[in-house]
Parts: C-alpha cells; sequence; structure tokens
C-alpha cells in the first residue's frame, strides 16, 4: 500500500503542479497520439479527447456496477454499500424523476437510456473541469449544440411515432382559423430550443470555469476553494436542466393536449 501510494504521488503531484500553470492536460498525456490526426481533419482535438477519457471512465463503471445484474437470477440486496447498490440507486432515481415527467406515448423507460447517460455524461463532463489537467468539453458550443441536437430530433422522431401524420396539428393550434398565426410562431419556438438548451450549458459552465482560472491565478492555494465548491453546484445543477427541459420536451412531443 506504501508503495501504491508513493507511485500514485510520483505521478499525480507533478501533473497537477504542471496543471495548474497551465502546462499538463490529461488528454495530451493519454492520448496525445489522437491529437495529430483530428488536427489534420481540421477538428479541434481538445474537447473530442477530454469526452472520450470521461467516456472510457464511464463505460468501466457501468460495465463494473452492472456486473451483478448481467446473470439469469435476480440480483438480492446484500445489504452492503457497494458500486452496484449506488449504481441501483442512481438509475432508480432518475427512472424515477423521469417518470413524473413524461406519461404518455411508450413512457420514461425508453428514454432512460438516453436522458440516463445525458445526466451522467454532462454532470461528468461538468465537474472535470475541476479536475487539474481537464478543460471541461461542455464550456466548447459545437459540443453544447451536437448535445442539443440530438434531443431536438429525438423529440420529433418520436412525436411523429405516436402520432403519425396527426403530429403537425401542435403546430397549427387549436383552431385552423388560427394556422396561419400558430404555425410560424411555433415553428420558431420549437427551433429555439437547441439554442436554448445548448447556450444555457455552454454559457453556465464557461462562466464557471473562468471564475475558477481567474481567482486560481490570483491565489492557487485556499482561494479558489469556494468558488470550486460553486462550481460543483453549478455542474450538478446544469446537468439536471438539461435534462429536465429535455425530459418535457418529449413529454409534449408524445402528449395527447395539443
Amino acid at each position: 500500500m506504501k508503495r501504491l501510494i508513493s507511485l500514485l504521488s510520483a505521478v499525480l503531484v507533478p501533473s497537477l503542479v504542471l496543471a495548474a500553470g497551465g502546462g499538463f492536460t490529461w488528454s495530451h498525456s493519454l492520448l496525445g497520439w489522437l491529437e495529430q490526426p483530428l488536427v489534420d481533419l481540421g477538428i479541434d482535438p481538445l474537447p473530442i479527447l477530454d469526452m472520450l477519457i470521461i467516456s472510457v471512465l464511464l463505460i468501466l463503471f457501468a460495465y463494473i456496477a452492472g456486473k451483478p445484474f448481467r446473470g439469469t437470477a435476480m440480483r438480492e440486496p446484500s445489504g452492503k454499500a457497494d458500486l452496484a447498490h449506488f449504481a441501483e440507486v442512481v438509475v432508480g432515481g432518475i427512472l424515477n424523476f423521469l417518470d413524473g415527467i413524461i406519461r404518455h406515448g411508450t413512457g420514461a423507460r425508453p428514454i432512460l437510456p438516453l436522458l440516463g447517460t445525458y445526466g451522467m455524461f454532462i454532470l461528468c463532463l461538468n465537474l472535470s473541469g475541476l479536475v487539474p489537467g481537464f478543460n471541461p468539453p461542455t464550456d466548447q458550443f459545437n459540443v453544447t449544440i451536437a448535445f442539443a441536437l440530438i434531443i431536438f430530433l429525438g423529440t420529433h422522431f418520436l412525436g411523429i411515432r405516436q402520432h403519425g401524420g396527426s403530429y403537425i396539428k401542435q403546430f397549427l393550434g387549436p383552431m385552423p382559423l388560427l394556422a396561419p398565426l400558430m404555425f410560424p410562431i411555433e415553428l420558431i419556438s420549437h427551433l429555439v430550443r437547441p439554442l436554448s438548451l445548448s447556450i444555457r450549458l455552454f454559457g453556465n459552465m464557461t462562466g464557471d470555469h473562468k471564475v475558477v482560472l481567474i481567482f486560481s491565478a490570483i491565489l492557487a492555494v485556499g482561494l479558489p476553494i469556494p468558488f470550486m465548491g460553486l462550481g460543483i453546484l453549478v455542474s450538478v445543477l446544469q446537468a439536471f436542466v438539461f435534462v429536465l427541459l429535455s425530459s418535457i420536451y418529449f413529454e409534449m412531443a408524445m402528449s395527447e393536449a395539443h
């Protein structure tokens, strides 16, 4: 154990010091060989590689935590606070939250893999900005707009699958007389949704990241701690708001109220 602690100290401490000075990134250290191919394709490698690292970590977490549930026999409660129990509580909590919003169509369970993954992925991307050597990909507009466009396309896909051709009635208002007025208004409101989702996430995470960097530059020891605590709150809140608004859009698309 002492050797392991010494090894981790020898690897992590210098990297954290370099990261605080702006000379180290985990993406360059672990996946530096992928940077030039992405640059040759005209792609900014930094957010892509950071997302790749977070994705691998989440996949490993899901694989290890889900191992007890992949057997043919139902898993019995062990009464222990293990990783599988933690994952079960998280997934169950997200599903109960979505069940309270998405009540029409296929319900919340078929949408859980998408919105649950989004919630965990965006939360980890947001929190990665508080780790020295990581730059949160969610402070890049091209990342957040891609997330929002997937939600935008998914809502209309499920709306059309649920209502068929009558889905267009959602854009025409309560009576034919108002259709010429309501159609452009509804069309604009739907087109604004991905911008609203992406700009909200991008703006808040950019502002939070800049605040931490500014106070870290003034005094690296002690002073940034309160703002890092605020950053955790902002990270959790923005992931929650993204999932909340997305679930509302899904419910509105599949609802019969229109």
